[in-house]
């Protein structure tokens, strides 16, 4: 028996010494400190629940102040299109007037003085008709456009209906007026009609 319990104890040594092996039960593990290591990484990378929050909150702000911002912008695109309906909504009525008023302005222009004696009341009507349309285009801002023979000839104000040689008038200068132009706001409703010198003849 005393023999049994020998091979007993030798059997425990060897396990303990087998134990204790590094090279085959190594105590500083490199696998285990990898565990650990993955470990401590995933509590550093745990997203901060606050940091989220505060992330959201820019977020918001930012999305709040587009908003705001494309308001805004439609805000002031809907005021500048309600003042242009206001100013250009009737441009081509306007357009339309333009030769009525030029003909009641021809029409005064040709009464003679014996004429204007004999139709006084007539005249009047058509002077005061005329001067209230004008004020109507001022209201509405339509302005005339009234060059001056002399004036040099502006493409975007001015319509040339002919060119001839005139000495008096330098080339490319205005020597007739025909028809009074108008702008509508600040644009051009009409461009005036005029005759250009090509200067003297060579």
């Amino acid at each position: 028996m005393a023999k049994n319990m020998n091979k007993k104890d030798e059997d425990l040594d060897v396990s303990l010494d087998r134990f204790l092996d590094e090279e085959e039960f190594p105590l500083d593990d490199p696998e285990a400190e990898d565990i650990e290591d993955i470990d401590s990484t995933e509590d550093l990378e745990e997203v901060d629940p606050v940091e989220i929050l505060q992330n959201e909150v820019v977020d918001l702000k930012d999305r709040l102040v587009r908003a705001l911002a494309d308001q805004e912008n439609l805000r002031k695109r809907g005021e500048r299109d309600r003042r242009d309906a206001e100013t250009y909504g009737g441009q081509k009525l306007a357009k339309d007037l333009l030769s009525v008023s030029d003909n009641m302005k021809r029409a005064l222009e040709t009464v003679k003085d014996e004429q204007r004696e004999a139709n006084k009341a007539l005249i009047e009507g058509i002077e005061l008709t005329q001067r209230e349309l004008l004020s109507a285009f001022a209201k509405h801002k339509i302005i005339p456009v009234n060059p001056e023979v002399g004036d040099k000839f502006d493409p975007n104000m001015h319509q040339a209906m002919f060119e001839a040689p005139f000495p008096e008038v330098k080339a490319g200068h205005i020597l007739q007026i025909m028809a009074e132009g108008y702008m509508i706001g600040d644009r051009l409703l009409r461009p005036a009609q005029v005759g250009v010198s090509a200067g003297g003849e060579n």
